[in-house]
């Protein structure tokens, strides 16, 4: 065997997915430092223009300050648009680096801690984060450790130019304090009630038959009203903090500006500075608590990217470290089940117990007991969607955490109890959107389930578009196509759960005939089944009560015990 190392997706961690972009924050940081600069041209160009050119009437030195400070803020205007578009990249391009681990989480999760919450948050979150890197509010934090240039140039204006100045930053970062604790929770609030909001929502959406049919799509709407509107005073007390210190913190700004040009002229009355240095002065603050004011007027903006981040960061660091490898051989041979026990994701409670079993190659085993006996969990474990919190299972003799997700499905043909399609075309959902895929394979695939001669009388065959979760199909059609799906590429283990619950004479005669299929192919068909005829191309019965194993052997001895009295009986095994 060679030693193939294929790659899952492995845990990506957001300090480095930032780190990787270093080398763009510092030239954002330097461009930066090049914009605050420039930034002084206004400040000066007045000082110039009051104390050199008035006085001396001097109209070439005039135009040549024209010129000079045209130039100068046309390159201020420049490298702010190259800094605005850098920003813009860079959020794209964290996008671009976690959407996929951030996908892969996503669908995963739900099998580590079953499904809390909205489901399409982290996306959400995603989408947060890139929109406040794109935005202005970066540009604030990159302009602030410049504010002390400009404070410094006003003391050496004069003491009491610095000391205003001084003294209107210290009240406007005081405000940018107050807009952080006081924005922090109610937009936390909103983040967890838009999310039950759209849960709410979705689930109405699924369920639009039953809400229309049974006459409760009203008291529904009530609760989604009830949360909305939660979600709605959350937000607006959010919106309402950040707009009123935004509002102050810009009136404050301009009420400091016109302070420091009444400060000015009182020093140039008192012949302490001159005209020039009154209408500095007054620019020099404005531009040195302008990031303050940008930075307060994006704040719900970075409390909202930051929660998101924290959340990504949560999510992301719960993700299995899926470290490579090494491709194994395609089983054919053995399904073992050493001493599995489990429990469903983000629940302590056992569902399978003690399970213990051995199947060889062509074998057929049979799952039936009442509900909640734990049949449909037990298929779940052997497919490879839940983890065992105790025991193993086995393929020729590799525990199925060997596997690469990707490499053990194309070892597994899974057909859920509740059947759920994608968007596209019959011929993608066979072929498990495999790109490319042989006509062959897909062709052989709908053959085995005895779906062919239905799909060719679609109007567009196998290109028909079936809709989201195949809504354009019947039920039994979906079905059929789902073990169309499940039977592609001839997995070695096929799981079916229910696969008759849809089907019609026709359907379940097809269906016997696709589990015999497997079984002559060398392949291993497991059936979780109520109804007997399901049973009829099988050699092995599980029998299950509250998770527990109950009886295990040939499919008819099985039958006939529990056709007889119910009396104490010694456990029968299945051979290996």
């Amino acid at each position: 065997m060679g030693s193939d190392h294929k790659n899952g997706p492995s845990r990506v961690s957001l300090v480095a997915a930032l780190s990787s972009f270093r080398a763009a924050f510092i030239g954002i940081g330097a461009l930066s430092g090049a914009v605050n600069i420039l930034a002084l041209t206004g400040s000066f160009f007045m000082l110039q223009v009051y104390d050199r050119v008035v006085p001396g009437r001097s109209m070439p030195t005039l135009i040549g300050l024209v010129l000079l400070a045209g130039l100068l803020f046309a390159f201020q205007g420049l490298l702010d648009f190259i800094r605005a578009r850098l920003l813009v990249r860079i959020g794209l391009a964290v996008d671009a680096r976690l959407s996929g681990p951030v996908y892969a989480a996503l669908i995963r999760q739900p099998l580590r801690s079953g499904q809390q919450g909205d489901g399409l948050q982290p996306l959400r979150d995603l989408d947060q984060v890139r929109s406040f890197l794109s935005g202005a509010g970066p540009t604030a934090f990159f302009d602030l450790p410049w504010m002390p240039l400009y404070i410094g140039i006003c003391f050496l204006f004069h003491v009491w130019i610095g000391v205003a100045a001084l003294a209107g930053a210290i009240v406007l970062c005081a405000l940018a304090l107050l807009a952080e604790g006081r924005t922090r929770k109610p937009t936390q609030e909103a983040g967890a009630l838009a999310a039950s909001r759209s849960g709410l929502a979705e689930a109405a959406r699924r369920n639009a038959e039953a809400l229309q049919a049974m006459g409760f799509a009203t008291r529904m709407e009530a609760r989604w009203a009830v949360v909305n509107d939660a979600y709605l005073d959350a937000h607006a007390k959010a919106s309402d903090v950040a707009g009123a210190l935004g509002t102050v913190s810009r009136t404050l700004r301009i009420a400091l500006q016109s302070a420091m040009l009444a400060l000015g002229a009182c020093l140039v009355i008192g012949q302490e500075a001159s005209g020039g240095i009154m209408i500095a002065s007054s620019i020099m603050m404005s531009r040195a608590l302008a990031p303050v004011e940008l930075a307060i007027g994006n704040w719900k903006g970075f409390v909202s990217a930051r929660q998101g981040w924290r959340r990504l960061g949560t999510l992301l660091g719960s993700a299995p470290n899926i470290a490579p490898r090494t491709a194994l051989p395609t089983p054919q041979a053995t399904l073992a089940v050493e001493g599995v026990s489990a429990t469903p994701p983000g629940d302590g409670r056992l569902v399978v117990r003690d399970m213990s079993f051995n199947l060889a190659k062509g074998a057929g085993l049979g799952i039936i007991g009442p509900s909640a006996s734990g049949k449909s969990s037990l298929a779940r474990v052997l497919a490879g969607l839940w983890q065992p919190v105790r025991g193993t299972v086995r393929l020729d003799g590799a525990a199925l955490d060997q596997w690469a997700p990707e490499e053990l499905g194309r070892h597994v043909g899974y057909l859920p109890q509740d059947v759920q399609l994608f968007d596209g075309t019959i011929a993608l959902n066979i072929a498990r959107f495999e790109p490319e895929a042989p006509a062959d394979k897909i062709l052989k695939a709908a053959h085995l389930a005895g779906v062919h001669d239905l799909i060719v009388h679609l109007p567009e065959g196998y290109e028909t578009r079936i809709g989201e979760a195949g809504t354009r199909l019947s039920a039994g059609q979906r079905q059929r196509v789902a073990l169309a799906r499940a039977l592609y590429g001839d997995p070695f283990l096929v799981i079916l759960d229910e696969p008759n619950s849809n089907l019609d004479t026709e359907g379940e005669a097809a269906l016997g005939r696709a589990i015999t299929s497997v079984r002559e192919r060398g392949g291993i068909a497991i059936v979780v089944a109520h109804r007997p005829s399901a049973l009829a191309p099988l050699d092995q019965l599980l029998v299950m009560a509250e998770g527990k194993p109950q009886m295990l052997g040939p499919r008819d001895q099985v039958l006939a015990r529990l056709a007889r009295p119910k009396t104490a009986q010694p456990e029968m095994k299945v051979a290996s």
